[in-house]
């Protein structure tokens, strides 16, 4: 295939279209060997649709950030309209889609949240809240959180606590990144208990600030994403906030995943009606029609640079096209009520996720909110032992979640499976009878694990 000339690309067959994919592309987060990508040619609401017209609905809004799902018109009318009208424009000057975009921000933003900072993922605003901290705060040191992920640059995967971080080490794991942590009642990471813990794991990070000379930032995912939607307990956030007040350290939250309905609320921080000093998003901000990213401070912060240097910038910032989109997005959110209907289906969709537990001996843990639900498989529902680990993704190792996958796929539904979990978060104009086709096909396949369950004694 090496030397194979197409002419015409347009009637590429998709034996063609896949292999040309997999001889020039790296996969992802994988072993390269045996990718077989599937060749998707058009998406529409809650689904996506392969070259033999297959349609397969789409579980978890593609990477968790189709909020709006597929071909939403008003949306694709912005796109094709800032197009004609002005394609692109250096960050230094203003533009109308900048400024309508900036407006709408700071009406849906938690209150306090009005300076901003556009790139084109969630990795470039984590990069620039990184630097923003560093440069305000005079200090160095970041405190991210074991089970999380921030991004795949130099800066944010070495934040990033899970094994993805691993292939970088020595020299990825970063000057000034600290872990501590993370809140997860079902499986503590510090063996304690709650409520009777008094929320050892915000005492934890407190102990960490004390005990190092200048840290700048607390980083943390509102509700861990990829790493299995864990939902801290109500005391931890606020905790977490009086704790960086008292020592003069910035909270950032990454709501790259969590924002824009997903939880049902705006963000996920509005839950324990906490205000970060910087606010991170990206994928849903338009619902990934087109590539952006956001990251957010503080009046304070931006203060501080009216008479500082801001050190930071890069040729897309502010671009255009991507912003039109956003407040298209927004916009649509708003008027399609889809806060509103994250809540609605919220207990609709956990019932229907605990009812398989009561079924399944393999699942463990069931959790989320709004839109955004985990479920755990274990080995032990007594000992909460995963089937796999993180060291088994990264080793090539067949994870029981991807055999799982693949079945449901085979069944018309796309899922994301990571290590020993899935995470369920569809397009939020979901129905309910959507749900109950996703569900029932996780039911049908979950009797794999099922069998594989250590038998107790």
């Amino acid at each position: 295939m090496s030397n194979t000339r197409v002419e015409d690309a347009h009637h590429l067959t998709t034996q063609q279209v896949v292999e040309l994919t997999r001889q020039h592309n790296y996969g992802t987060w994988r072993f390269q060997k045996g990718w077989m990508p599937m060749h998707i040619v058009d998406a529409d609401g809650c689904y996506i649709i392969d070259s033999a017209g297959k349609r397969y609905l789409d579980f978890s809004s593609q990477l968790m950030c189709s909020n709006l799902g597929h071909k939403n018109q008003v949306v694709i009318d912005s796109i094709t309209k800032q197009a004609k009208e002005l394609s692109y424009a250096m960050p230094s000057y203003a533009t109308t889609a900048r400024a309508e975009l900036s407006q709408l921000l700071v009406e849906v933003l938690p209150a306090g949240l009005n300076k901003f900072f556009f790139t084109t993922s969630g990795t470039d605003a984590n990069e620039a809240a990184f630097k923003i901290a560093r440069m305000y705060t005079g200090k160095s040191k970041i405190i991210s959180r074991y089970r999380s992920y921030h991004g795949s640059t130099s800066g944010s995967i070495a934040a990033t606590g899970d094994p993805r971080r691993w292939a970088m080490e020595p020299a990825g794991k970063g000057p000034g990144i600290l872990f501590g942590p993370e809140a997860h009642c079902y499986k503590c990471p510090i063996r304690h208990t709650y409520p009777g813990c008094g929320i050892a794991c915000a005492d934890y990070i407190e102990h960490m600030i004390r005990n190092e000379s200048d840290v700048a930032a607390v980083l943390v995912e509102p509700i861990v994403g990829t790493n299995g939607v864990i939902v801290p307990p109500d005391e931890y956030m606020p905790k977490l906030r009086r704790i960086c007040d008292e020592y003069g350290v910035l909270l950032i939250a990454d709501e790259v995943m969590t924002g824009w309905g997903r939880t049902g609320e705006w963000f996920a921080m509005n839950h324990w009606k906490v205000v970060p000093d910087i606010l991170v998003t990206a994928k849903g901000i338009t619902s990934a029609y087109v590539p952006l990213g956001l990251c957010a401070t503080s009046e304070k912060i931006a203060d501080y640079f009216q008479d500082h240097y801001f050190a930071h910038g890069h040729t897309y910032e502010a671009h255009p096209i991507t912003l039109a989109p956003a407040v298209a997005t927004i916009r649509e959110i708003q008027r399609l009520d889809l806060i509103e209907r994250a809540r609605m289906l919220a207990p609709y969709i956990e019932a229907k996720l605990q009812a398989l537990k009561e079924k399944h001996r393999s699942i463990g843990d069931v959790r989320g909110r709004g839109l955004f639900w985990a479920i755990d498989l274990v080995n032990n529902q007594m000992t909460k032992e995963p089937f796999n680990t993180y060291a088994d993704k990264v080793s090539g190792k067949p994870l029981l979640v991807d055999q799982i996958a693949a079945r449901i796929l085979a069944d018309g539904v796309t899922i994301q499976a990571w290590v020993s979990h899935f995470i369920i978060a569809p397009p939020l104009i979901i129905t309910h009878e959507e749900i109950d086709f996703g569900v029932a096909a996780l039911d049908r396949h979950l009797d794999l694990a099922d069998a594989q369950v250590e038998v107790e004694v």
